[in-house]
């Protein structure tokens, strides 16, 4: 972090710090509400009427404003019109959360409860995504009788603003019944838009480099298929390019000139699909001497790079979101990023964060 700083190459790259200033940077909320490390404030209690909505309800006595975990209000939660497999309640936090647990119970003295249910989540409330859970789609295990608090601690938290519970399984004796709290803290976000014309460019001091460690992690959010994440380029035609290929990333590295580097190594690492979902997905570069590791949404792919894979004779310069100079790399047909990206780091620096302050 010492000495770190964001500059621009002014005689290269002088359009790009206009559109660097295009870039629409939105700084989430910088106070972390409780200690990162202790993330399990109730979250669903202090929530508005107005933040609860459902697939249908039974009577406005068993409305989703009701399904508070241990209310009484009402009928004492929420039953929908019909108990069968397309009913859902959902919840909207306000603000995109850390949600890192979930608690159900049954309707309050009643014979209605819901056995197993699944979890999904929603940025916008419009685009679903399910839970996950070992490779698979996970069906919490809910309740068997009306009152008892079944709580669940998520193995991975979930990042969203809104929380969907769909039932799959209740009391064969009574109806869905659900009363629910949902856990976590503020999450803190820090993002940049790409307009799929612009990038954003890291010049760091090479005196602090480290040639044995290099750690490079984001998240990304987009519609597009294709597109220029993260460019490195050396002196003899060395580069390393990060780029979205068919809703595919593709971690390409290439130690250019095969006289200089006679094992003719050239790597090309393929991970995830269907990325360009409008979904974050997280990224992670890790380099320790000639291991590497690539990351994509919890999918680790690990390498030995071949030959004389070294950082140092790659610049001190980072793009984020495109190439700097169009064809530098033989790269015209190429497309810059068109979308988001949140929480760039390299080497533990806050990119965005110095962009923002710059």
């Amino acid at each position: 972090l010492l000495g770190a700083s964001v500059n621009v190459n002014m005689d290269s790259v002088t359009e790009f710090l206009k559109l660097l200033f295009l870039l629409s940077v939105h700084n989430g909320h910088t106070a972390v509400a409780g200690n990162k490390y202790n993330c399990d404030e109730q979250l669903v209690s202090a929530l508005p009427q107005s933040s609860f909505s459902s697939s249908s309800e039974l009577s406005s006595s068993h409305s989703p404003g009701f399904a508070r975990l241990n209310r009484r209000e009402g009928a004492g939660g929420w039953s929908p019109l019909v108990s069968n497999k397309y009913q859902w309640l959902q919840i909207d936090l306000g603000e995109r959360t850390e949600i890192t647990a979930v608690a159900t119970q049954g309707g309050y003295g009643s014979s209605d409860w819901v056995t197993s249910y699944l979890l999904m989540f929603s940025d916008s409330g419009q685009n679903w995504k399910q839970y996950r859970q070992e490779e698979s789609i996970w069906a919490f295990s809910g309740n068997t009788n009306a009152d008892s608090v079944v709580y669940y601690k998520l193995q991975h938290s979930i990042k969203a603003r809104f929380l969907r519970f769909v039932p799959l399984d209740w009391n064969p004796n009574g109806r869905i019944g659900m009363r629910i709290e949902v856990y976590g803290c503020t999450y803190r976000s820090e993002v940049v838009g790409f307009d799929g014309k612009s990038c954003l460019i890291y010049t760091f001091n090479q005196k602090l480099m480290s040639a044995l460690k290099d750690v490079i992690s984001l998240k990304f959010k987009t519609m597009q298929s294709d597109g220029i994440l993260l460019h490195r380029e050396g002196q003899n035609g060395d580069h390393i390019t990060l780029e979205l290929i068919k809703g595919k990333l593709s971690l390409l590295i290439n130690l250019g000139d095969t006289k200089t580097h006679p094992s003719n190594a050239q790597i090309n690492i393929a991970l995830g699909s269907l990325l360009d979902d409008q979904h974050w997905h997280s990224v992670l570069i890790e380099h320790f001497n000639n291991q590497v590791n690539f990351t994509v949404d919890k999918h680790t792919h690990h390498f030995h790079a071949k030959g004389e894979f070294n950082y140092l004779d790659l610049e001190y310069e980072l793009s984020f979101g495109g190439i700097p100079v169009p064809g530098k790399s033989g790269t015209l047909s190429r497309r810059n990023f068109h979308g988001c990206f949140e929480n760039i780091y390299y080497n533990g620096v806050n990119i965005i964060d110095l962009a923002r302050r710059h």
